[in-house]
């Protein structure tokens, strides 16, 4: 199929690239001419792995372009996707002024049937919205017909690809047997697994195929609101459970284990820690909350989890300062500054949260994030930048683990624990073995574990 991505940001040019590479012929376009002018140059604006070399091949291979001409992706396509940004507003809705914005255009320069396909993150009744103001707009320009359909991503930054070509379910939101049949069509690839895309990125077997779920517009946003407020409140849930854990002994990866064996509970997202952050669980959390409420449903187990968020971060900076006394004046080694690890993205990252309460406190920072650091100097930090963790680590009082990078576990110990004016780690993403690092003299703190 000829398919139309507009947003060429996380969403979009993965969905642009993984769409292309089963087959289909995408052009994205975007409003930033720096942005598509690297792009075209072969350079990708962020860090997402696997997808440079996805996006390079199916340039090569004539299935994908870049483009700041609507019009034209207008006119390429039947089926557009719209993957434009929904930053937050300070009330905590959700900012819709783009995807209002390119919906009107598309309804000016479009002939002929349209189906107009929602990927950003919106809350619900947005679908009727882009459907109206359609209507609205192609009546006044005598165009023909379209349908809206709703399919919400599920991509995790730093397993974006991977998440897009294996997914666990596929969600269709649609009100017409066209719309239906044309987006079971574009995802068939996907369903039979019928591409050759297979490398070592954790791909399941060839037996576990997604699901589809066929649903209405309503619905389908309902479902990935639920699903990221859900998935905040089990992490949430993690990490009151690890505090209680450091107040009687107990330890949170045991009881984690526990929990997750039951198969109504399961393993994932019980991992304790000092939060999540990222672009996406803060700001969704938030437009959901403000959604029910706005629909008369007072959310408040939601509101506690965004306050049991932020107070988690503190809770790290508590126990920091517990072992230090003083912070004024002490040298902190920072590990990590992206939101979570395989991701440059430092968007309502923790780790930059922290260092901001350390800052605040009077301490000195130097900082080490294998993919983050032109990122970070960005947010204008007051920090030093090393280029390597060793390095961070040189002539500190302690090290506070943020970002949970597997590399972290590959570093040189030996050498930080002679180099650190006091051998203290604290582990705020429990990646570190603390019987390997007291065995070589360090400190060891982490979140809920004795």
């Amino acid at each position: 199929m000829n398919l139309s991505i507009i947003g060429a940001g996380h969403v979009g040019l993965v969905a642009g690239a993984c769409f292309a590479e089963i087959g289909h012929d995408v052009v994205c376009i975007d409003n930033d001419p720096k942005k598509i002018a690297e792009l075209e140059a072969g350079r990708t604006p962020f860090f997402e792995p696997y997808l440079p070399e996805m996006l390079a091949a199916n340039v090569e291979r004539g299935r994908l372009r870049f483009s700041l001409d609507l019009a034209d992706a207008v006119e390429h396509s039947e089926v557009i996707f719209l993957c434009v940004g929904t930053p937050p507003l300070p009330d905590g809705e959700a900012d819709l002024s783009a995807v209002e914005r390119v919906t009107r255009q598309i309804a000016m320069l479009s002939d002929g049937y349209r189906l107009i396909v929602e990927k950003s993150t919106v809350p619900v009744l947005t679908g009727e919205r882009i459907y109206n103001t359609m209507r609205i707009y192609r009546a006044s320009h005598g165009r023909g017909e379209f349908d809206v359909a709703s399919n919400p991503e599920f991509l995790a930054e730093g397993t974006a690809v991977r998440d897009f070509l294996f997914p666990d379910r596929i969600v269709l939101g649609v009100e017409t047997d066209r719309a239906s049949q044309l987006l079971q069509g574009l995802y068939q690839p996907i369903m039979e697994r019928s591409f050759d895309w297979r490398p070592n990125c954790g791909a399941p077997d060839e037996d576990q195929r997604p699901e589809m779920v066929v649903t209405n517009r309503n619905t389908s946003e309902m479902i990935k609101h639920a699903s990221n407020s859900f998935l905040s409140l089990k992490i949430s849930y993690a990490n009151m459970v690890a505090r209680l854990c450091d107040a009687v002994g107990a330890n949170i990866d045991h009881v984690t284990r526990g929990m997750g064996l039951d198969q109504r509970i399961g393993p994932q997202f019980l991992r304790a820690g000092i939060g999540f952050g990222g672009f996406c669980f803060p700001k969704d959390l938030q437009a959901f909350v403000s959604m029910a409420e706005r629909n008369g449903v007072q959310f408040d187990i939601l509101r506690e989890v965004e306050k049991l968020n932020l107070s988690q971060l503190d809770y790290f900076v508590h126990k920091l300062k517990r072992e230090l006394w003083v912070l004024k004046g002490k040298k902190i080694a920072a590990w990590g500054l992206a939101f979570k690890a395989n991701t440059d993205d430092v968007r309502f990252s923790p780790a930059i949260y922290v260092i901001e309460k350390l800052l605040a406190e009077g301490v000195e920072i130097t900082a080490f994030d294998p993919q983050a650091i032109d990122e970070a100097r960005h947010t204008g930090l007051d920090i030093e930048y090393a280029a390597s963790a060793e390095e961070a680590a040189a002539g500190a009082d302690a090290l506070v683990l943020l970002t949970e990078w597997p590399d972290f576990r590959n570093a040189d110990f030996a050498r930080i624990q002679q180099s650190m004016v006091r051998p203290l780690i604290l582990d705020g993403r429990n990646l570190l073995d603390p019987n390997k690092l007291r065995s070589m003299g360090f400190e060891y703190i982490s979140m809920g574990r004795p």
